[in-house]
């Protein structure tokens, strides 16, 4: 069995380890600063030879100027694609050579980069980590492979009414703000984009200014602090300017995207809160309440559960880094779909004048409390706990007073948010669809 072979075996080992300890409740997390000023948080465990990295970059897609948009998502998938000296292929061969993991996402505000690296060959494998941020090729070849992929899934969402809808709601809530098209881009813009265009969107959104990391597992502070710099030390200090905020103002009423499918897809929402709202957290509740709760929700049991609308619908908080919505989905098919939104509403109407009920609060509470703990189930997921943290300006001990915060929030408090966050008069439904009966819908442009 040569190096390569036994790499993966031991990488494959070690994960099914971590998965197979104790979850931790509690976690000692320690703030980090590089010697060159990087700061990370950190959960150190030497119970198995492993280490999570993850680094996120704040901007991501929004960074794209109107005229090449999609350029930080192509440039994304093509960091693996090649770095260095080493083509795609090589570069493949070199991470599995040493059982490292490597995945590369951008969102509408952030370049996500997750890193799996055994102990054993840590040196190795933050070397091609670095090689692939600070030196990506973009060789001609690898572009029109990964434009050939990106084009395909452009088209394939063109032909997806949940996609339809998205889109369209996105439209309407951010006009001309980069959150009101798509972070892929279009046919269009995605075809005219050249090299230039990707080494321009890398600069963009790769550089120190920017950055937040988490990291767990076989790795100390002085270790961590030196692996940052060596890493991402070489990265420009600053990037693009991050996009302004923008206020949602939803019109309410109705909207209809036509398209032909047996089934509509209804996104609907308004206005939310920002992360660091002071009535976030009970408003997080409050949606577990109402719409994030799986079948225990209000909306699954009015709208699936007693009259057969649909097999599903749910709600959530969406805070962007520069917007916050409260949104929502549901299907159904053309001829029920009216019906559907209409209960809908009449749940919005009721939680704004009359919140929820006590049990509804204290099965939320033991529900919310209990499957905390379960999220920290290895380095992975820890680490990527720790980046959420510091991406939402959390203080360092949420992980350990955040089930107290849940417990200590009263019916009194919930139903005033209630009252302020829902907003019938601005619910604003978006329809993918040839629904029936809702004859007082604008029609909208694909």
């Amino acid at each position: 069995m040569n190096r390569r072979t036994l790499s993966r075996v031991a990488l494959a080992c070690v994960v099914t380890l971590a998965a197979a300890l104790p979850l931790r409740a509690q976690v000692e997390i320690e703030q980090v600063t590089s010697p060159g000023g990087i700061d990370a948080w950190l959960v150190e465990d030497r119970n198995i030879p492993f280490t999570a990295l993850e680094i996120r970059f704040r901007g991501g897609a929004s960074l794209d100027p109107p005229e090449t948009r999609g350029a930080v998502r192509l440039m994304t998938a093509l960091l693996e694609e090649g770095a260095g000296e080493m083509d795609a292929q090589g570069f493949a061969r070199a991470t599995e050579g040493v059982a490292a993991n490597f995945d590369y996402s951008a969102g509408d505000d952030t370049v996500s980069v997750s890193a799996r690296f055994l102990t054993e060959t840590r040196d190795e494998a933050i070397d091609l980590l670095r090689a692939s941020l600070v030196a990506p090729r973009f060789d001609e070849a690898a572009i029109e492979r990964v434009r050939a992929q990106a084009l395909s899934a452009i088209r394939s969402d063109l032909q997806d009414p949940g996609v339809i809808a998205s889109r369209a709601f996105d439209r309407l809530a951010f006009d001309d703000h980069p959150y009101g098209t798509p972070s892929d881009g279009t046919p269009e813009s995605v075809r005219a984009l050249t090299r230039e265009d990707l080494v321009a969107a890398h600069g963009a959104a790769l550089a120190r200014d920017r950055i937040v990391v988490g990291a767990a597992g076989d790795i100390d502070a002085e270790e961590l602090g030196q692996l940052l710099d060596d890493l991402l030390g070489d990265l420009p200090a600053e990037g693009a300017p991050l996009p302004a905020d923008v206020d949602v103002e939803m019109p309410g009423g109705n909207r209809v995207v036509d398209f032909d499918t047996p089934q509509s897809v209804a996104v609907f929402g308004h206005a939310g809160l920002p992360r660091d709202h002071e009535d976030f957290f009970p408003a997080y509740v409050l949606n577990h309440i109402v719409g994030g709760g799986g079948f225990e929700s209000r909306l699954m049991e009015e709208v699936r559960d007693k009259r057969g609308l649909t097999y599903g619908v749910y709600s959530f908080l969406a805070p962007k880094d520069h917007a916050a919505l409260h949104m929502g989905r549901v299907a159904s098919s053309n001829d029920r779909i009216a019906e559907a939104i209409s209960v809908i509403r009449d749940i919005w109407r009721d939680v704004a004048a009359e919140g929820v009920t006590e049990e509804e609060l204290a099965d939320a509470k033991t529900y919310l409390t209990g499957a905390y703990p379960l999220r920290f189930d290895g380095n992975g997921p820890i680490a990527n706990i720790l980046v959420a943290m510091q991406l939402d300006d959390l203080p360092i001990d949420y992980a350990e007073t955040r089930n107290e915060r849940v417990r200590s929030i009263t019916l009194d408090e919930i139903d005033r948010v209630a009252a302020e966050l829902f907003d019938p008069e601005r619910l604003t439904f978006v329809v993918a669809g040839q629904p029936e009966g809702l004859d007082d819908a604008e029609t909208l442009s694909q």
